[in-house]
This record gives structure tokens, C-alpha cells and sequence, in this order.
């Protein structure tokens, strides 16, 4: 059953994440941009803009004539002639000459309308609708940052990911060196049965360090492998390293000014807020002075052959205006939600820059506090290595003990743990601050 579901999941992939010949080694850019071409947010975010753009097409057509072509053929008897008051005194021979007979009626024509004046509804409508494609291509912005942030930590994941099942590996090679070097002492009578047990005991509690190691590796590819549109199992690895970028702007208000230019969330908002403005006007255009042009031409004759007859042609040409005198105070309604409306989406702005100075300076701190870690642990690394060459040395001239060995080793792979981990939340910190600014998270 799970083989099915997984097959199923298969086929409902992308043709170009089934493609068998995909790199399987990728940078974090070539990791963000396969994203980007491939995940359904982006493809949805721009679906949603093509949308607008066919909104913007539907109000244009308000402001343009609109034609019609019409065509009926009709057979009817009508007997209201008979049933007219006063009838009886008419002359039998007469009634007897008025009694209706079935006709055929044959008519086609066209019509067109054209608004001429709207008090600016149209032309409000039109600058609405401009403003609301603007607004989904800065969606699309957003959905695109958004998913390259999470592509950079999916990557950086994995990345540790790797990184740690090698340290997981290399403390468990030394572990094993030194149960052979212990059991060679003991051969040679030189070390006891509890130094050869204790580096055994050592040796099998470093085994479930490595499948955890790996099944971290898995989860973590099989998470990038979802943004990517890959099937889950698919072999992504990783082909560059932590890379440990500097950063020197710490000003909070310079950084700040930044992100409110760039943050798209604070460009939609300011578009929406010109979007209040333009819905304000269209409510306040509502139930006001309409003109409007109609012009029809056409053939009305009971006969086939006087379908082309000019004797036979109707036409029409007229102003229409028309001027409502009360709607129920419904244009007062939509005035009164337009304002509201307005005043939300400028307390939603001053919220969400808010927030933008809270997460600028959350991220500053998170970077500084794993610049802090990256130092430290690359000090205790010195002084571990040290440490462990040490105990060895005397381990073979019999001036420490087993334990002695493995606590150096546990030292030494915490320290070097710490300074992965330290890169690992540099980098994502960074990717967080350059998001918050608004740029390119894994510039």
C-alpha cells in the first residue's frame, strides 16, 4: 500500500523533477533558483497575477462601446383587435374582415452603447485595477523571498546535516582505534581487562550516534527535496561549505529605513493603502449622474424577400441620463466601509514596521550571538586537539586510563559539534537578516 501512495506521489510530480538525469550535487544557488522555477507557491502567485491582469481587461471594457447583434423570426396571431371595447356596433362585414390571420415577423439589427459620462466610476475602477496588478506582482515578490528563505534552510540543514554524520564518524573511528590500541596493551600485559572493556563500551554507545547522524541526513534532504519539487528520496547533496560572511552594518535605523523600502510586505501595504484611496473615490462616484449614447439599426418586415428592402429598415439614435434620487443611503455605506477600510490597512502598515524593527533587531543579535559561538568553540578546538594528543601520549606510557581517553575525545567532538552548530546558525541568522531586510536571503 505505502509502495502505491508513493508511486501516486511520483506521478503527481513536476515532469522535470522526475527527470532521471538531474544534478544531484547543488550549490545554494543553483538550490534557491530550481526552487523558484519549480515550487506550486510561486506558480500560484503568478496565476494570481494573470488573474488581475484579465480584471484590469474586464473593467477597461466599461469605458468602450459595447455592440450587439440581434436576429428573431416569429409566427404569431394576435386577437386583441377582437377583443377591443365598442367592437359589437362595428358592421358584421367588418368584424367578419377584422378576424386575425397567423403572420411571420422577420427582424435583425444592432445596437450600441457607450457610456458617456460615469461621474469617474470607470475611470476610478480602471486605476483600481492597475493598482491591484501592481500589488500581486509585489505577491509574487514576497512568495518568492519567502520560499528562498526556507530553501536556504533546508539547505544549511542538510549541509549540517553531512557535516555532523562526518564529525559523528571521524569520534567514532578514534574510538575504534583506540579499543584495538587498548586491547594490543592488554595483549602485551600492559593494560587492564577494564581499559579494553571500557574503550569496547565506548565504541557500541558511538553506533547509535551514527544512524541518528544518518536519519538526520535523510529528514533533512528529503525537506529540501520537497522545495525543490524532487521526489523525497532523490540523492541532493550539498557541494560547498559553511561559508562565514561578515557583517559589519549594525545601525538598527539605517537598517531599518532599508527594510521599509524593500520589505514587499510593506510595499503591498503601501499599495494597498493607494488601493483604499481609489475604492473611497469609487464609493463616493456611486449613485451620481450617468449619460449615456445608444444608436440601433435593423429590418423588421413579415416577408422573406423584404429582408434587404430599405423600406423596411428601422434606426434609432438617443441620449440616455439617468440620475438617481435615492438609493436607500446606500452610497453612504460604501463611503463609510471605504474610510474604514482605509484607516485598517494604514494601522496595518504601522504594525507590520514595527514588527519589521523588532525582527531587524531579534536577527542582529542572533548573528552576533553565533559570531560569539564560531569564536569560542574555535578555541576549545585548539585546546581539545591538544588535550586528546596529550592523554594519548601518555596512554601508551601508561600515565592515563581509558577514561581519561574518552572524556578528551567527548571534549574534543562537543567542541567541534558547537563550532558546526555555530556555523550553521550564522548562516541562517544571516539568511533571516537579509530577509527581514528584503534582499536576496542567500546573497
Amino acid at each position: 500500500m505505502r509502495r502505491c501512495i508513493f508511486l501516486v506521489l511520483i506521478a503527481l510530480l513536476p515532469a522535470g523533477a522526475q527527470t532521471a538525469g538531474e544534478k544531484e550535487n547543488l550549490t545554494l544557488d543553483e538550490a534557491v533558483r530550481l526552487a523558484l522555477s519549480r515550487h506550486p507557491d510561486i506558480g500560484k502567485a503568478r496565476a494570481a497575477a494573470d488573474a488581475l491582469k484579465g480584471k484590469i481587461r474586464e473593467v477597461r471594457a466599461q469605458a468602450l462601446p459595447e455592440a450587439t447583434v440581434t436576429a428573431s423570426g416569429t409566427r404569431w396571431r394576435d386577437p386583441s383587435l377582437l377583443n377591443a371595447s365598442g367592437i359589437d356596433k362595428f358592421p358584421e362585414e367588418l368584424r367578419k374582415a377584422l378576424i386575425p390571420v397567423g403572420i411571420n415577423r422577420f427582424d435583425y439589427g444592432i445596437s450600441v452603447k457607450q457610456p458617456l459620462y460615469t461621474a469617474g466610476k470607470i475611470g476610478t475602477a480602471l486605476r483600481l485595477a492597475s493598482v491591484e496588478a501592481e500589488g500581486s506582482m509585489i505577491d509574487v515578490d514576497r512568495a518568492e523571498q519567502d520560499l528562498a528563505l526556507e530553501v536556504v534552510k533546508a539547505y544549511y540543514g542538510l549541509l549540517w546535516a553531512e557535516r555532523y554524520r562526518d564529525l559523528v564518524a571521524a569520534t567514532q573511528e578514534q574510538r575504534k582505534r583506540h579499543a584495538e590500541m587498548a586491547r594490543t596493551r592488554f595483549n602485551n600485559g600492559v593494560a587492564t581487562e577494564v581499559d579494553v572493556l571500557r574503550s569496547e563500551v565506548a565504541v557500541a554507545n558511538g553506533a547509535p550516534d551514527l544512524v541518528r547522524a544518518e536519519n538526520a541526513i535523510r529528514q533533512a534532504r528529503a525537506l529540501l527535496n520537497y522545495y525543490l519539487a524532487r521526489p523525497v528520496d532523490f540523492p541532493t547533496r550539498t557541494s560547498q561549505e559553511f561559508e562565514l560572511k561578515p557583517w559589519d552594518s549594525q545601525d538598527l535605523e539605517t537598517l531599518a529605513q532599508e527594510a521599509e523600502r524593500s520589505r514587499p510586505e510593506l510595499s503591498r501595504l503601501r499599495i494597498a493603502e493607494r488601493s483604499a484611496e481609489h475604492q473611497l473615490q469609487l464609493a463616493r462616484a456611486e449613485s451620481r449622474l450617468r449619460l449615456d449614447a445608444t444608436a440601433g439599426f435593423g429590418v423588421s418586415t413579415r416577408l422573406t424577400e423584404n429582408l434587404f428592402n430599405s423600406d423596411f429598415t428601422r434606426w434609432n439614435i438617443g441620449v440616455n441620463l439617468t440620475l438617481p434620487v435615492f438609493d436607500g443611503f446606500r452610497r453612504s455605506g460604501l463611503v463609510a466601509q471605504a474610510v474604514a477600510n482605509q484607516r485598517a490597512v494604514r494601522l496595518e502598515r504601522e504594525k507590520v514596521q514595527q514588527q519589521v524593527r523588532l525582527g531587524l533587531q531579534q536577527a542582529l543579535d542572533e548573528v552576533r550571538a553565533a559570531q560569539e559561538t564560531i569564536n569560542a568553540a574555535r578555541a576549545n578546538i585548539s585546546q581539545a586537539e591538544r588535550v586528546l594528543t596529550m592523554t594519548q601520549e601518555n596512554y601508551r606510557y601508561g600515565a592515563a586510563t581509558t577514561l581519561d581517553i574518552v572524556d578528551a575525545q567527548t571534549a574534543l567532538s562537543v567542541a567541534r559539534t558547537n563550532l558546526l552548530k555555530g556555523l550553521h546558525d550564522y548562516a541562517v541568522a544571516r539568511a533571516n537578516l537579509l530577509w527581514t531586510l528584503g534582499r536576496r536571503p542567500w546573497e
